[in-house]
């Protein structure tokens, strides 16, 4: 497996520049982490209207949404200790290295889902509405209370699901976002092993793992949870981590069906950005380094 953490640290640094110097160009409510790379950290306007880290018309769309303002509520998990007090609590999506930032700053811009361009690239319909975090039922091994052995689930009135967030749910197609994260997860071997469909849709000796650990965990678990929802996966990732398209394609090559294969693909946001309308194009670039490929 590739060691990302040169690349993902690359690309956080680019960032972080990026937003330090957007920030105080424009004025916008931030604060910086600390650390020897520090991360910009946005606030709401005073006003409620703006946001620092969103581009403002998909702001204003998310704020109008009940279901995807919730998602603006989750709390900062490391905001204690590496971020400066505020009378409001830092949320994930406040930073500016947010993957699921960047997901909504596309994903809720008004016209995107509903153009030909993005449909056609995804393969989704003008109607489908995002649903962000979305809980996928993943089907486990059951086990018999007795002695804890494994059941064919058919034999089982309880079946077991695994009940892990997918970032993005768009009609038929689930979504994987990456931006700076240094991988896809690693897990026990005896937690994804414990997945019932696993032999089916993998060649299990085939996956990339080490000891008792499999890579691209998150990869293996997408990939599960459409094939046991009928959907399609996309994981959405930047051009500039070669070692996560090299990683996407380690799990691809040990899927066993040209069916499941089809289903699943991987979009980089600058493939992604030639179809977004011009503002939201500007907006990226700007701030990510994000650039029509």
């Amino acid at each position: 497996m590739a060691n990302g953490s040169g690349f993902s640290g690359e690309l956080r640094r680019e960032i972080c520049a990026r937003n330090a110097l957007l920030s105080d160009k424009k004025g916008l409510a931030h604060v910086q982490s600390y650390g020897a790379v520090p991360i910009t950290v946005y606030a709401p306007s005073t006003n409620g209207r703006h946001h620092g880290n969103f581009f403002t018309p998909s702001y204003r769309a998310i704020l109008k949404r009940k279901e995807w303002a919730r998602r603006l509520e989750k709390i900062h998990s490391q905001g204690r200790s590496s971020l400066p007090q505020a009378e409001r609590r830092w949320r994930e999506l406040d930073s500016c290295t947010s993957s699921d930032a960047l997901l909504m700053n596309i994903f809720c811009c008004p016209t995107v889902c509903s153009s030909k361009p993005i449909t056609g690239m995804l393969g989704t319909e003008t109607g489908d509405i995002p649903e962000f975090g979305y809980r996928a039922r993943v089907l486990l091994k059951t086990r018999t209370s007795a002695n804890d052995k494994l059941l064919p689930s058919a034999k089982s009135p309880k079946p077991r699901f695994d009940r892990t967030e997918i970032d993005m749910r768009l009609g038929r197609l689930l979504v994987e976002s990456k931006l700076t994260e240094n991988d896809f997860q690693t897990a026990p071997a005896a937690f994804v092993t414990d997945y019932q469909d696993l032999e089916q849709v993998f060649d299990v000796e085939s996956l990339p793992r080490l000891g008792e650990c499999f890579f691209s965990y998150q990869l293996i678990r997408s990939v599960l949870a459409a094939y046991s929802s009928d959907s399609s996966f996309c994981v959405m990732l930047d051009a500039r981590r070669p070692d996560l398209m090299e990683d996407w394609h380690a799990i691809m090559s040990s899927v066993r069906t040209a069916d499941m294969r089809t289903r699943c693909k991987v979009l980089t946001w600058q493939e992604l950005s030639t179809a977004l309308p011009r503002g939201l194009r500007r907006f990226l670039e700007i701030k990510y380094g994000i650039m029509a490929a």
